[in-house]
């Protein structure tokens, strides 16, 4: 096959659009991901009946994007990414409003209800990644996709301020957050109305259909890449989870947990701007080596104390190796298959990563208020228990890197 001529190179107008659209959606639609994630777990130590169980509506958030992705992302490669990302939207809202009835009646299980409602709405911001890939050339595309995750910039200053800020505005703690998030969702759904990508095409018969799931596993490209991908979100999770509750316990104010979230959110996406052109010139495994690198120094510093820094600096780290890391992996999926196979790799990528995602988050829970005496000790749990998995994408990267070419 020969080189295509620089003066035939695919237009990126449209995609420039719709990723414009996207980062836009990221930043007003995104900043509900920390509120609640911000005040989840604390409401949920508030409901439940055992502290151990203080951060389960965080992992039902999970539970509920990592169900809905297979579903989800076949939707999509139906009726569109449109369709989809409004479904996403009308989830937000049945579960904010959930929830919201859940704390009015004290009832930890509706609570949980609404948690896992939300996490529709989770799994199609998850897609705006992929959306701004759909009409991208092989150029823009880790470009495209860094662009559009660096709207959640917006969102980390947005997020947890306006979250921590509304905790107090009813008589009911918390209930004031998810009534904002109803309408952070309702006055942002109408940017979809503004996206430019196409249907794919309806398979015609005889048409190729692409590889199957366990085709698509057994790529060694592939498989690496969600390895990382459920690596990176998984332990960034894991920390962040617990962390509101470790400053907290430790001896902070509600409001101080709310700026080491923001700062770790600032820090998950303000890379954005870069990561994309780093990808171009140093190699997408180059940038997901340095990611699990950075992740491994945030655990580092957390273990060397809970002073207020040790919490702002850990985090940040955090924020700066998910940022690596993970878009670092979708950039090496999304150029490992397909137009055939893309629903069904996407979806199946995004079921693995947040049920890992899941896994971390009920696990955080327990480590934090039940494997030690005190918040100091349950942090310490935390951030060892990131040390195996870092070794498991570290080695899953060697491999690849060292594997002969097909």
């Amino acid at each position: 096959m020969t080189d295509v001529p620089t003066d035939l190179a695919p237009d990126d107008r449209r995609a420039r659009r719709n990723v414009a659209v996207l980062v836009a959606a990221n930043a007003i639609l995104g900043a509900q991901m920390p509120m609640i994630f911000t005040v989840a777990g604390l409401a949920g130590g508030m409901l439940a009946p055992n502290a151990c169980l203080a951060t389960l509506p965080i992992t039902m958030v999970v539970i509920g994007s990592m169900t809905t992705a297979p579903w989800l992302s076949s939707l999509m490669q139906v009726l569109g990414r449109q369709a989809g990302f409004v479904v996403g939207v009308t989830g937000a809202i049945l579960g904010a409003v959930v929830s919201a009835y859940g704390l009015w009646t004290y009832s930890f299980t509706i609570f949980l209800l609404g948690s896992y409602l939300t996490g529709i709405y989770m799994s199609a911001q998850g897609f705006y990644r992929f959306a701004a890939a759909d009409t991208a050339s092989p150029e823009f595309r880790p470009k495209a996709i860094s662009y559009v995750l660096a709207g959640g910039l917006v969102a980390a200053v947005i997020g947890p301020t306006l979250g921590t800020s509304l905790v107090d505005a009813y008589v009911v703690p918390f209930l004031g957050t998810y009534l904002g998030v109803v309408a952070l969702n309702l006055v942002g759904m109408t940017l979809f109305l503004l996206l430019d990508i196409p249907r794919p095409p309806a398979p015609k018969s005889g048409s190729p259909t692409g590889r199957t799931r366990m085709e698509l596993l057994r790529d060694p490209t592939i498989f690496v890449a969600i390895i990382c991908a459920m690596v990176s979100y998984a332990l960034m999770n894991l920390v962040m989870t617990s962390t509101p509750l470790a400053v907290v316990g430790c001896g902070f104010q509600t409001e101080t947990a709310g700026f080491v979230v923001t700062a770790h959110v600032l820090a998950m996406f303000a890379p954005s701007f870069v990561t994309g052109q780093l990808i171009s010139r140093f190699g997408v495994r180059t940038i997901i080596s340095i990611g699990l690198l950075i992740l491994a120094c945030s655990g580092a510093v957390a273990l060397q104390g809970v002073e207020l820094s040790n919490f702002f600096l850990a985090l940040v780290l955090l924020g700066i190796g998910w940022n690596f890391g993970f878009i670092g992996a979708t950039s090496m999926l999304a150029g490992a298959h397909t137009a055939e196979e893309r629903g069904r790799v996407q979806g199946m990528n995004d079921m693995l990563v947040f049920g890992c995602v899941a896994l971390a988050s009920l696990v955080s829970g327990g480590l934090m208020n039940c494997s030690g005496g005190n918040a100091a000790e349950g942090w310490v749990s935390v951030n060892l228990a990131m040390a195996p998995f870092l070794a498991l994408a570290g080695g899953a990267l060697i491999w690849l890197t060292l594997r002969p070419e097909d």
